[in-house]
């Protein structure tokens, strides 16, 4: 066989690339839940580059980057559960990688990683549940509005706004906490077992820096995603990222439909910023 047929076999079948590992990155970005106008993280946005990573083939691992303060404890679990499965459908290691933070929700979506790194400034944990609103009892007779409402059963009507709290209902609003954050504890103690430190501030909402959750065993190590991969997988690696769905540009949107959408657009940036600045971001 001549140099050049031989070299041309090497080219048709992979072999000057052979020991180079690709690893697929999804990005995961943002506040989580809903929004109307796509601007937050959810399991529809996502799922596609997430089918797409984890279909990649012969790559060893999907590489997840995380960079979210929380917001919705379901879209946190089903897109949590959706890695999980396609992990073991594809039968590949999920490597997780945290930026700026991975608190409340963020950090649901950290523990699909078999392994979690983050960076020495991350902010880590914040394990708890909260609810937050806002109370404008008195405020419509002051400016002389009557509001109406008609509901049938004691609390369809739970947490207005324009009515003053009753014992029942935050009673009410504490035992589904209560049951969201067992269900929280549940999953941190099963994802990460024997690696967690023994805190009592552990399970209390607190959050940590990077350095500070390698100790209380909520991450694996401190670094970033390029060092950690070469690591395991050699200088030769390559990062393949793969996009999420991205958000509707209100432009796109109808003239009949742009007042709304824009009027959505601030509610959903309003109450994601306000995500944020809980942690100083």
């Amino acid at each position: 066989m001549s140099a050049l047929t031989e070299n041309l076999g090497r080219l048709f079948t992979g072999g000057w690339r052979r020991d180079r590992v690709t690893i697929p990155v999804v990005r995961l970005s943002g506040g989580i839940g809903t929004g109307r106008v796509g601007a937050n993280l959810s399991l529809k946005r996502v799922e596609g580059a997430l089918k797409k990573a984890f279909a990649t083939r012969d790559a060893p691992a999907v590489a997840l980057v995380i960079n979210s303060p929380g917001g919705s404890a379901v879209q946190s679990h089903l897109i949590h559960k959706r890695i999980r499965d396609l992990a073991a459908e594809k039968d590949k290691k999920v490597l997780v990688a945290i930026e700026d933070i991975a608190a409340s929700g963020g950090y649901v979506l950290s523990l699909a990683g078999d392994e979690i790194l983050a960076d020495p400034n991350s902010i880590v944990g914040s394990i708890g549940v909260i609810f937050a609103g806002f109370g404008f009892t008195g405020l419509l007779e002051r400016i002389g509005v009557d509001r109406r409402v008609h509901a049938s059963g004691e609390f369809k009507g739970m947490l207005d706004p324009f009515k003053p709290e009753s014992e029942g209902e935050v009673d009410r609003l504490r035992a589904l906490q209560g049951d969201v954050f067992s269900w929280f504890v549940d999953l941190v103690k099963d994802r990460r077992g024997d690696k967690l430190g023994d805190d009592p501030d552990l399970f209390t909402g607190a959050f940590w820096s990077g350095r500070r959750a390698l100790e209380l065993g909520l991450i694996d190590e401190l670094g970033d995603l390029r060092s950690a991969l070469r690591k395991r997988y050699g200088d030769k690696v390559r990062l393949r990222p793969i996009a999420t769905e991205r958000r509707r540009m209100l432009g796109r949107l109808g003239l009949s439909a742009s007042v709304s959408g824009l009027v959505d657009a601030v509610i959903d940036g309003l109450a994601e910023r306000s995500l944020w600045s809980r942690y100083g971001l």
